[in-house]
């Protein structure tokens, strides 16, 4: 009996020390795949980190950490799959996102007190533009660690995108608690103030945004905006100026330009703008600038400056005929008493699209001055349908002579 219990027992310990061989051996492969896999994500290669964390499950089915490795993978696959895609282009079918929230799904049913599977489960629906869903998940995260000022960013994000403001705020306040210098959030919290109509707070969250990073242009570029429209120019100015030092580039010389005209800074946006010319002579929207600023400069009508006009003018209409060039043409053309060629050039403004609706208004005065008074009535009730009932139809016009009987006959009919 003594030998059979001894026999008996020595089976047990090899048995118990085979099977912990076996798992150590198991265990020590499914780190090796893991290690594997990671090396492979860390060169993009996201079929071999699959191939690898697909082992790694295998070995070890109950493991959290190869279904999050795993989904993180397809997360990352599927981001190289959209990056190859056309901007704005959303595929019907996502394998591999759809892969990534099965794995990460089944990670945090392993390990419900993980954080991170949310937040990647969130990612990626953000990534297929399901905010709400995002938001779900981002806020799970934080239900489990709200010392997250990452993961509170995403969730305001996440709000935003879905047209949700206020919780987005109360998301972005919570992460700036914690991290004051955070100055992606101050910008987005800028925008959600923008769009629950409260421009102080907008202001104030935005200059905080510029202040912590000034090269960040997103902020300037808004902060720039509500400059304008709380008709603070110099401000306005000045971050247009930053933005052409940030981003040397026709299109922000352009701005700036046109900003030092709205200022009543001909001289210097004249300045900018020919510069523009000659650093960048192929971008069309220079020379309407230019010309726009050399007409308004023309008010009180000045021969000199309206030829400036003209000229600058027809080079941008013979470049790219746009709607807006041929309506500016069209109004100097008025100016310098060329209503024929005039009448002619704003016909040709009021066929191209996106079309200006102020060529429909100069058209009218440029067609009664012709004796053409059906076609004047059509291009008012057309820039009426275009600008609505109930703006002023007058607002923008006219730079003319608005004590000119033409401009007396026209405001009549308008109204």
């Amino acid at each position: 009996m003594k030998r059979a219990f001894l026999a008996i027992l020595l089976v047990v310990l090899c048995v118990s020390a085979a099977y912990e061989l076996a798992a150590v051996r198991r265990e020590r492969e499914f780190l090796l795949l893991v290690e594997r896999g990671e090396a492979a994500l860390a060169r993009d290669d996201t079929f071999a980190a699959i191939e690898a964390f697909s082992g790694a499950i295998a070995l070890k089915a109950d493991s959290m950490l190869g279904y999050l490795k795993r989904g993180e993978a397809y997360r990352r696959r599927h981001q190289l799959d959209a990056s190859l895609r056309q901007p704005g282009e959303v595929s019907a079918l996502d394998p591999a996102a759809d892969a990534a929230i099965r794995d990460l799904r089944r990670a945090a049913e392993l390990d419900p007190l993980a954080p991170r599977p949310l937040e990647l489960i969130g990612d990626v629906s953000y990534a297929l533009r399901r905010y709400d869903r995002a938001a779900e998940r981002y806020q799970a995260y934080v239900d489990l660690d709200d010392r997250s000022p990452r993961v509170l960013y995403k969730l305001g994000l996440a709000h935003y995108s879905a047209g949700q403001p206020l919780p987005a705020v109360r998301a972005l306040q919570q992460a700036i608690v914690l991290n004051d210098r955070f100055a992606e959030a101050y910008y987005l919290l800028g925008l959600c103030y923008r769009d629950l109509q409260k421009p102080r707070e907008s202001l104030r969250a935005l200059e905080a945004s510029v202040r912590i990073a000034p090269a960040l242009v997103q902020a300037r570029e808004e902060l720039g905006d509500l400059y304008g429209r709380l008709g603070r120019r110099d401000s306005r100015i000045a971050e247009l100026e930053a933005l052409a030092r940030l981003q040397p580039g026709a299109a922000r010389q352009v701005a700036l330009g046109l900003a030092y005209a709205r200022a009543g800074q001909f001289d210097r946006a004249i300045a900018t703008l020919g510069h523009a010319s000659e650093l960048y002579p192929d971008h069309g929207q220079t020379y309407v600038a230019l010309g726009r600023v050399w007409l308004d400069k023309a008010q009180p009508p000045d021969r000199a400056d309206l030829l400036k006009a003209v000229g600058a003018l027809e080079g941008a209409a013979a470049g790219d005929e746009s709607s807006e060039a041929l309506m500016l043409l069209g109004r100097a053309l008025l100016l310098s008493d060329e209503a024929v060629l005039a009448e002619g050039v704003l016909q040709r403004a009021t066929r191209k699209l996106p079309v200006d609706p102020l060529a429909f208004y100069y058209l009218a005065s440029a067609a009664e001055r012709c004796g053409h008074p059906e076609i004047a009535r059509r291009a008012l009730v057309d820039y009426r349908a275009l600008e609505g009932v109930e703006g002023d139809p007058l607002r923008r016009a006219f730079e003319l002579d608005p004590s000119s009987a033409q401009a007396r006959s026209l405001q009549r009919r308008v109204r």
